[in-house]
């Protein structure tokens, strides 16, 4: 097998980093994360590479689908933090991807060209407070208007990030009867300026791009042209929340820990090299070449595992039990790989001023985020037909 990178990936990513040292310095990154804000004008510039046309194709306004090429976006902007990464990631996967794989004709045909540009970003509301994982017991519901062409809502959905900052939140209800537990659910897009809609945020430690927070629908009532695939997917929303978007949502938030996790080697790795103790650089120190190369071996592992289920992807192929392992093995890893190079830091890997303690706060999420580890090994077990009794 042939590992090396294409010469328009290796181009993507000179882009991309050339980029972000241009557009996004450290101390800005370091004020946004601070702030939990991103900032809409450095998006725009982003946009303006093409990079959100990468999960478009070219009849709706794109550039072709390429999953392995957005994820590599995903990656190199995750390098520095998360304030480009995670618009990103509301934009063309979030968006993008889920409007292709379930969207009605009309539906992409309005949202796609507009995603390709950058222009519209979408919020999950999948979760809620009594239901995390577990998003098949959905209780907040959805019925008819009386005059059968409007969808309303109500219930509170949790966890949403990037709420605030989106335009419509892809929203799993309740449309039937719950005893009937993977059907009579549906999925419907609600603009986040629809009356009855409130957001309260929700203070958290990582992952700070933009606010996670509660959704309250009240009575909040839309198309039902708004519903997930058109109003012939009412009631038959879990085949398209269950489907291929969900595998490759395993590799958008898996690059974001990839990505930072190769951050925090390249910095431990210079300043092992720089900091001077007892009369001698520390690198020299082996407790501390043992760290580093630790940690880098590690990242060599991780980029393996999600650049094989990314590539199956792209392919066309499935990548449903190869982007669990990638997002379990990444994940795990992925906190292992910072607390090392936090370690090589010392007490500096602890201060506000360098870098180390974000990436240290953000990928303590990510065994969580986007499918728990636990969520991950039975789904591994499941799809390998392992018996549960």
């Amino acid at each position: 097998m042939n590992f090396d990178e294409s010469d328009d990936i290796t181009q993507l990513r000179d882009t991309l980093r050339r980029f972000v040292e241009r557009e996004l310095p450290r101390e800005e990154a370091r004020r946004l994360d601070a702030a939990a804000t991103h900032r809409p004008d450095l998006f725009s510039r982003l946009c303006e590479l093409g990079v959100t046309g990468l999960t478009v194709p070219e009849e709706y306004g794109g550039n072709g689908v390429d999953i392995l090429a957005a994820v590599v976006c995903i990656e190199e902007l995750a390098r520095r933090g998360t304030s480009l990464a995670g618009p990103y990631i509301h934009c063309a996967f979030y968006g993008a991807l889920n409007v292709l794989e379930n969207g009605s004709e009309a539906q992409k045909r309005e949202l796609l060209p507009r995603l390709a540009r950058g222009e519209i970003l979408f919020a999950y509301g999948l979760s809620e407070p009594d239901v995390g994982g577990d998003l098949a017991s959905a209780a907040v519901t959805a019925r008819l208007g009386d005059d059968g062409t409007t969808v309303v809502v109500n219930g509170t959905k949790r966890w949403c990030t990037g709420a605030r900052i989106a335009d419509y939140i892809y929203t799993l209800v309740r449309s039937g009867p719950a005893e009937d537990r993977y059907r009579n659910l549906s999925l419907v897009l609600v603009p986040v300026n629809t009356p009855g809609l409130t957001i309260v945020d929700i203070e958290h430690s990582g992952l700070r791009y933009a606010a996670t927070t509660d959704v309250i629908y009240d009575d909040v009532r839309v198309p039902i042209e708004n519903v997930m695939g058109g109003p012939g997917k009412w009631n038959h929303g879990w085949p398209l929340l269950a489907g291929r978007s969900l595998d490759i949502e395993r590799l958008e938030i898996t690059a974001v820990a990839l990505g930072i996790a190769s951050i925090a080697v390249d910095d431990a790795w210079n300043y092992a090299q720089e900091r001077r103790q007892f009369g001698r650089r520390i690198c020299g120190h082996q407790s501390i070449r043992h760290l580093l190369v630790e940690a880098r071996t590690r990242l060599a592992a991780c980029r393996h595992m999600l650049y094989h289920a990314a590539w199956l992807a792209t392919e066309g192929r499935d990548c449903g039990i190869e982007s669990s392992m990638a997002k379990l093995f990444v994940a795990e890893n992925a906190v292992e790989i910072a607390l090392a190079c936090q370690r090589v830091l010392g007490a500096y890997g602890c201060a506000r001023d360098y870098d180390m303690e974000r990436y240290v706060r953000d990928l303590l999420c990510m065994p969580i985020v986007g499918g728990s580890s636990h969520m991950q090994l039975n789904n591994i077990a499941n799809r390998l037909g392992l018996p549960a009794k």
